[in-house]
């Protein structure tokens, strides 16, 4: 039986998958506390000590995509798949990096992290008045110190290396991680930032099919 681990998103935990369905056994990796000044590659390989099954499927959704594409350099996995995610720094919008340079994510105050108002709505693709519910539950439980810490990684992660066994499944109106920035293998019609969510079903036949 495959074996799944699953990498959530920044900001999210693991009931942004709970609509996901997969042909195995699934494990959450838990974010813990970064230390003073660690990269994105060295937090990678301390959470890698979280994965003891033999070539695992690791599925990484948004930044938890980049975590799962480092974690790959440290363990031997079957596939690593990313949804709404980005397999590189070229994937990244330059315009992120501009504005990590500017560190305004550190200004931020803590409800201003944790607290959803209608352009989050949009901008993540939240449209039905569950999804939206689900959306301010999952932010309201941010740790802020770990946003600002990832929020940094993000604009300073300088990955180039993409293992042939990569899939990546994207939608066409995602607006955090815009569609014409990447090179999916999978891709999802009008799939937003969201789609883990509203567009489960799809999202869970790719993943079945990977055979």
């Amino acid at each position: 039986m495959r074996t799944y681990y699953l990498f959530s998103g920044l900001g999210a935990d693991h009931r942004a998958f709970q609509g996901l369905e997969f042909p195995g056994e699934i494990r959450h990796i838990s974010w813990v506390p970064p230390l003073a000044n660690e990269s994105i590659t060295g937090y990678a390989e301390r959470i890698a000590a979280q994965i003891t099954a033999s070539l695992p499927i690791l599925v990484g959704l948004s930044f938890g995509g980049m975590m799962a594409m480092e974690v790959s350099k440290y363990v031997q996995a079957e596939h690593v798949i990313l949804i709404s995610s980005a397999k590189s720094r070229a994937e990244i919008p330059r315009y992120y990096r501009w504005l990590g340079g500017l560190s305004l994510h550190q200004l931020m105050s803590d409800s201003q992290i944790t607290k959803t108002n209608r352009w989050l709505y949009w901008l993540f693709g939240a449209e039905t008045p569950e999804d939206r519910s689900l959306l301010a539950d999952i932010l309201a439980d941010t740790d802020p110190t770990f946003f600002r810490w990832a929020v940094n990684g993000i604009a300073t992660w300088n990955n180039n290396v993409v293992p042939a066994n990569t899939i990546h499944i994207h939608g066409t109106a995602d607006r955090i991680l815009p569609y014409r920035f990447v090179k999916a293998d999978h891709v999802i019609p009008d799939g937003s930032h969201f789609m883990v969510v509203n567009r489960a079903k799809e999202i869970s036949d790719i993943i079945a099919g990977l055979g």
